[in-house]
């Protein structure tokens, strides 16, 4: 059976509006791309009247034009800074012109090098030995521990960054987090770290932690106020009692459960079916046009609140006659001691039926995982945690993080402490193209 969003998209038509504008957003992409013009010239030996022989041709206005999307590789070029020097006539007085900017003292490595490494291992999944065998084949040998040096230097340069996105986070109305496990080399062996995600809607923060204990969230929430969203956990209990923020319910989660039991328990089907009514709600709000506004609240206090009625009477009547260590009978506990929080969403629009957001962030995450096995020790956890933060913050906003990081790398080093916020991808503008 398919997710609940997908199946919602399979039983509902496509909006032809929403259709219509991302394709209007493709072709305004495309029209934006750098353009070059190719001429075809006929060729000399054509060059004459197939009817009557002349060689007395004119153009026929413009000639015709065809578009083609070709990929022009990237390349790397090895540039040469000569400084000016000046010697005055006197034979005591000297200038000589500044240097190129570095991101670190005597490194010989560009921003805009360093800004293709991140964004290839934190964007693109891409680990750092398999970076350097596609630099060698463009003519840019460099050792795999060089690039991650380089790696590391942009974590640290770039940090102030990640811990203001993370402050900012923590001053939002509703946070969302999640958790997933990394592993991390130690002594020959690995262990189990995590990578906890903090985000709101435009803002993604990553922290790093050797355990999954409520130490993190605490250390990140505490003394904040406000709703988190997150599943069952209770290693967010550190935050939300006894008092603190205000715990939301994922139904995701609580979907999951249930879908899982499908296979020993088909009764499960129809606890799925009330929850896909909770999801319709939602989407007709959106289609509508009123996500987050009193009509989507109207909206869950007439048809949610309904259903989650009938919820409620589903798993009291379902409890009794199911074991409690039943994939069903977990499936229902879980709901039952959530209920509190599963419900909060129906006396204000502006919360989220789900975490998922909070999932979709972690994806990355769990990709890298995949294809890079494990960070080498805590501090590279927590920097490689910073650099996400970046990464997904630019992906939200619609930044481009290769072209965000070539040009902060050297900005944030001068940047004054009470102006960072303009170098965060939320509030970044590009610098203006050098026309010298």
């Amino acid at each position: 059976m398919p997710p609940v969003a997908e199946q919602l998209r399979q039983e509902t038509p496509a909006d032809p509006a929403v259709t219509q504008a991302m394709r209007r957003a493709r072709r305004e992409a495309r029209a934006a791309l750098p353009e070059r013009e190719l001429q075809h010239r006929v060729p000399e030996e054509n060059r004459k009247c197939p009817k009557c022989g002349s060689t007395e041709l004119r153009p026929v206005g413009e000639g015709k034009r065809t578009y083609v999307y070709e990929y022009v590789p990237a390349r790397f070029e090895r540039q040469v800074h000569v400084q000016e020097t000046l010697a005055c006539r006197c034979g005591e007085g000297m200038v000589a012109a500044d240097g190129p900017r570095r991101v670190v003292d005597k490194c010989q490595y560009g921003p805009g090098l360093l800004a293709h490494v991140v964004t290839a291992k934190c964007a693109d999944s891409i680990p750092l030995y398999r970076q350097a065998k596609a630099l060698a084949r463009v003519g840019v040998p460099i050792n795999r521990t060089t690039l991650g040096d380089l790696f590391h230097t942009a974590a640290d340069v770039l940090a102030p960054l990640a811990a203001r996105i993370l402050e900012r986070v923590r001053e939002a109305a509703l946070v969302r987090a999640d958790e997933t496990p990394i592993r991390v080399l130690d002594e020959g062996k690995t262990r189990r770290g995590y990578i906890w995600t903090f985000r709101t809607e435009k803002l993604i923060a990553y922290q790093y932690s050797a355990s999954r204990s409520g130490e993190t969230p605490a250390r990140v929430l505490d003394g904040t106020r406000g709703y988190l969203l997150v599943d069952a956990y209770s290693g967010y209990n550190a935050v939300t009692l006894p008092e603190g923020r205000i715990r939301v319910g994922c139904w995701a989660h609580v979907r999951r459960k249930f879908f899982d039991a499908l296979s020993s328990a088909p009764e499960a089907q129809g606890m799925m079916g009330l929850i896909l009514d909770l999801y319709r709600v939602e989407h007709a709000a959106r289609d509508a046009g009123v996500l987050g506004q009193p009509e989507h609240l109207r909206l869950r206090a007439e048809k949610s609140a309904a259903t989650l009625g009938r919820i409620r009477d589903w798993l009291a009547t379902q409890a009794p006659l199911h074991p409690p260590k039943s994939p069903l009978g977990e499936a229902i506990r879980y709901a039952q001691s959530q209920w509190e929080a599963l419900g909060r969403f129906v006396s204000d629009a502006a919360l989220p039926l789900d975490n998922n957001a909070s999932e979709n962030a972690l994806r990355a995450v769990a990709l890298g995982r995949k294809n890079f096995l494990f960070v080498g020790h805590d501090d590279a956890g927590s920097g490689l945690a910073g650099l996400y933060s970046l990464v997904a913050t630019c992906h939200a906003n619609g930044v481009n993080p290769e072209t965000y990081f070539t040009d902060v790398l050297l900005r944030v080093q001068t940047q004054p402490a009470a102006l960072i916020d303009e170098l965060l991808p939320d509030r970044w503008k590009p610098p203006a193209p050098n026309t010298s």
